[in-house]
């Protein structure tokens, strides 16, 4: 039997993610720096740790409720109301993912038919077509633009919306851009969809990420509310990628829906993290505030780096990445950042991994030390003098 005939054709003809070649490349490299990695190189604080220890040491290992655990769907909802001003009641509309990627796969699967259509502006992160893909929607690019600082405009969404049109899915702060939207910038696009059938998907993951205004969801615009489902997590802002640990807020009826697929292919998020993220939540915002500062450190340093040596970069207010223009170079993105991973040893993720519009550009993270920074923009400074 020919095993790859069996596979599912809409399956098979997605690709993997154009990311991880350039990770296995570093693995079997000394002396290599990696800018790669969209992770937090902060350990996960302590107080959060000891909390997933004890329910272990309690023998709190059981499966939880399909949708999380009472007492964590409830702290989310203070916690939403606390950090963004947005209401949510625990019992009917919050679920508890397995990530935030879980939550965004189970939205879009809950929504899409056959033949729907899925705005996604881009760059963007890589799930979004993939799942789109897998569930048998059509992924419809939507370019963003570095003069619009990578901010959705009314004019670029507007043309693209059709009777097809499902889902726009909105990621601010962004990855792989740093982008942030605020409300000014929301209230045009609001205004274009309050009358159109259109839910949104709003993956806020890196919303504690910011250093100029405090973040503003979509979902704060009364209009909008019913219509977004919002997804966070605790990967990013509280350093929990190993935990596994999401989640999603919005209407009732989708969340159920929602359910529904988590139940019967996950039945439920990890337990123990789930107790650890209860204790994020709660008592995690100092922690956040010194990791964001640092971060803010970081940014400013490379922001600064990349333009010291000729390489234009808008600045980035949001996650923590930097998505520097490589076109004075050159070369195309994938030549770019192969030629400066074996050249220098270091790993920059082309931009075009992120979208066809990110090609001319790169991506690079501030998720790891200051010395292992200002190294970096010393090799890739010596690679571009050079070419």
């Amino acid at each position: 039997m020919n095993i790859k005939k069996m596979i599912a054709p809409h399956i098979h003809s997605v690709p993997f993610s154009g990311i991880r070649k350039y990770f296995d490349l570093i693995n079997e490299m000394k002396d290599a720096i990696s800018l790669g990695i969209g992770e937090p190189d902060f350990v996960t604080p302590w107080s959060i740790r000891d909390e997933g220890i004890y329910s272990l040491e309690k023998g709190y290992t059981n499966y939880s409720s399909n949708a999380g655990t009472p007492e964590l769907r409830q702290e989310i909802c203070r916690y939403m109301k606390r950090r963004f001003n947005l209401s949510y009641s625990f019992d009917s509309d919050v679920l508890v993912t397995v990530g935030g990627s879980e939550a965004i796969d189970l939205a879009i699967r809950a929504l899409i038919s056959p033949g729907d259509e899925v705005i996604i502006p881009e760059p963007s992160f890589v799930a979004y077509k993939g799942c789109t893909l897998f569930a048998g929607g059509v992924p419809v690019p939507l370019p963003l633009k570095a003069e619009n600082q990578f901010r959705l405009k009314r004019e670029d969404l507007e043309p693209l919306i059709n009777e097809k049109t499902k889902i726009l899915i909105i990621a601010y702060p962004n990855n792989p851009t740093g982008a942030i939207m605020e409300y000014d910038d929301y209230k045009e696009i609001v205004e274009l969809l309050k009358n159109k059938d259109i839910m949104i998907i709003s993956d806020e993951l890196y919303a504690e990420l910011t250093y100029s205004e405090k973040h503003v969801s979509i979902a704060n615009f009364d209009e909008m509310k019913d219509r977004t489902i919002v997804v966070n997590g605790l990967s990013k802002a509280y350093a929990m990628t190993g935990w596994r640990i999401g989640f999603c807020c919005g209407h009732q009826e989708i969340i159920s829906q929602m359910k529904k697929i988590h139940q019967y292919a996950i039945m439920c998020a990890p337990t123990t993290a789930q107790f650890a993220a209860i204790e994020a939540l709660k008592n995690g915002d100092e922690e956040v505030k010194t990791m964001v500062t640092e971060y803010n450190r970081r940014r400013r340093a490379v922001l600064h780096g990349f333009r010291s040596i000729g390489l234009d970069c808008f600045e980035p207010l949001g996650a923590f990445y930097v998505f520097p223009d490589i076109q004075r170079t050159g070369l195309t993105s994938d030549e770019f950042c192969e030629r400066l991973l074996m050249t220098e040893k270091v790993l920059a993720v082309p931009g075009n991994a992120f979208g066809d519009c990110g090609e001319g550009f790169i991506r690079v993270t501030y998720a790891t030390s200051m010395e292992n920074l200002m190294e970096a923009i010393k090799r890739i400074g010596r690679f571009v003098s050079i070419l």
